[in-house]
């Protein structure tokens, strides 16, 4: 359940308590302003590299995040443990992305690509309750039967995690940047298999750090 205090404090678009982990997440959309440094060093990260390839120099990346910004079909998010920002989100239209030509994109899917930033957070268990949240934060869209997501063939903890929480492997699919595996995650599956239950205490998951 969306916490609408924590949404009015924190200038957050959503944001909800997690049983599983004891904390609060929550999803804001990024502001140049206080987030370009972080999110640079957070993509220059040794664990988020291999999978996003962008060290690019901070004037470059300046120009990419205001890009982002400017797209009509993306939005990027800064996600949050308890008020900390901690991990980097794109939620996205597919049949305006690249991967919509690779599948049968309805109007309404929506794709996702994450990263989590600091390195204190991989290992702890959060990959699977923050991904869930987004996942329903997307689902909130009325028309929105289906969320994407192509996380590279290599990222196998990845893979894992987006199992975890309702996706299905779809086939492999050749991205630009990178060899892709096609993930769908559909309305009722999520809604009956992972919200439903999602009450009971998570294991340890082993966080992939990113996943493009």
């Amino acid at each position: 359940m969306t916490d609408a205090r924590a949404v009015a404090a924190g200038g957050y678009e959503y944001a909800r308590h997690d049983p599983s982990i004891d904390r609060e997440i929550a999803f804001r959309p990024v502001d140049p302003g206080r987030d370009l440094r972080r999110l640079h060093a957070w993509l220059n990260s040794e664990h988020v590299l291999p999978y996003w390839r962008l060290d690019d120099p901070l004037p470059v990346f300046r120009r990419e995040l205001a890009e982002k910004l400017d797209d009509d079909h993306l939005t990027p998010y800064v996600g949050a443990l308890d008020g900390v920002p901690m991990s980097y989100w794109e939620r996205y239209w597919a049949a305006d992305d690249a991967v919509g030509e690779r599948y049968d994109a309805a109007p309404a899917d929506q794709g996702i690509h994450l990263l989590i930033g600091p390195p204190e957070y991989l290992g702890r268990g959060y990959a699977v309750p923050l991904l869930r949240a987004m996942t329903a934060f997307q689902f909130r869209h009325p028309e929105t039967g289906r969320v994407v997501a192509e996380p590279d063939i290599r990222n196998d903890r990845v893979i894992g995690v987006f199992e975890r929480c309702g996706f299905e492997a779809r086939g492999e699919i050749e991205m630009d940047e990178k060899e892709a595996l096609l993930m769908v995650c559909e309305r009722e599956r999520f809604e009956e298999r992972v919200l439903a239950p999602e009450r009971t205490v998570d294991g340890d998951d082993a966080d992939g750090g990113g996943t493009r």
